[in-house]
């Protein structure tokens, strides 16, 4: 089977880090996003995958010139608009000539879903189209997806108010489709896979879905780009990683808890790191304290300074002396 990745969106919650790079090019564990979704494909047996390119494609095809990732062969679809998801789909399955079952995926996701089984539960009970499902506590964010017994999707409630969900399974961004279901798609238009041709197949009792059962966390915001890879570094989802990057320098009188620290990264003597992410080449004062935020790559964070709640700073900031960022950007946009 071949594998479509859809990659081409802007990453607007977690600018400033998107302004200059698509999300998935950003690092999970010193390791781009992609790697970890493509490596996960190729341990299924899935060695040619579609990446759907949007924002920023020349950032794909300067990493991989030679065509090729974590040994699966990429390639490279560029949508000269936006065309929403359905319109992405089509777009990638037709220039990339898929004309049998396929998978699709979202490139923000990072799951250890058995595409193995996903596949196989798709083929037992002859879909057109099968979602794979994730349970959460608030499925008011996501698609929702009740079905029934037999898997058969009887609707789909794409971001229902808090509270009147009639399931907490939500769709995970994994498809498995059938040709037939590029044919839905219209042309010319942005067309939505959740809004328009979902709905459509359940109206034809087409869609299925199964829950996965598994490992699964949306990387789109800074808590859960943050959370993605702490769950890495804890072994969550098998052997911990290292958290941190044998070329960082990190001071035997500064303290680093459940934190990852990126490539010439530095923590200063009295600096605290807590539940972070640092990424390559930033660097963290004397008595500057960095919890639950992210600095971008070469950024400083001066002495005593604090960036706290969910901050994000930019690739190359300054944060001065005795500063505090608290849930704020900086930038607060793109230039």
């Amino acid at each position: 089977m071949r594998a479509v990745v859809l990659v081409g969106g802007f990453g607007t919650r977690l600018r400033p880090l998107t302004c200059a790079r698509p999300k998935q090019m950003l690092p999970i564990v010193n390791r781009p996003m992609i790697e970890h979704v493509v490596g996960h494909l190729a341990a299924h047996g899935i060695d040619d995958v579609v990446l759907s390119l949007g924002f920023l494609p020349d950032a794909f095809r300067d990493a991989y010139p030679d065509g090729r990732c974590n040994g699966v062969r990429l390639h490279y679809v560029h949508e000269p608009e936006p065309l929403d998801t359905a319109g992405a789909i089509r777009f990638a399955a037709l220039g990339a000539g898929i004309d049998e079952r396929f998978l699709v995926l979202n490139g923000d996701v990072l799951t250890d879903l058995d595409v193995t089984q996903f596949v196989a539960f798709h083929e037992r009970v002859g879909a057109e189209g099968t979602i794979a499902l994730h349970k959460v506590a608030d499925p008011s964010r996501y698609g929702v997806v009740p079905t029934d017994t037999a898997g058969r999707v009887l609707e789909f409630v794409e971001k229902p108010e808090p509270g009147t969900a009639p399931t907490d399974l939500i769709n995970a961004g994994t498809y498995v489709l059938e040709p037939t279901v590029v044919d839905r798609i219209a042309s010319g238009r942005k067309v939505s896979v959740e809004r328009e041709i979902f709905p459509a197949m359940v109206a034809d009792a087409s869609l299925y879905a199964c829950d996965g059962e598994t490992y699964w966390i949306d990387t789109g915001t800074p808590q859960e780009y943050i959370q993605a890879q702490l769950d890495l570094a804890q072994g969550l989802r098998g052997e911990p990683v290292a958290g941190i990057d044998p070329t960082a320098a990190v001071d035997p009188a500064a303290t680093v808890v459940r934190s990852i620290v990126g490539p010439g990264a530095r923590v200063a003597a009295g600096a605290r790191v807590e539940g972070a992410v640092l990424l390559a080449g930033a660097r963290v004062a004397t008595g500057a304290v960095v919890d639950g935020s992210i600095v971008g790559h070469d950024a400083e964070i001066a002495e005593g300074a604090r960036v706290v709640g969910r901050s994000v700073v930019g690739d190359g900031e300054v944060v001065g002396p005795g500063a505090t960022l608290d849930g704020v950007r900086q930038p607060a946009g793109c230039p």
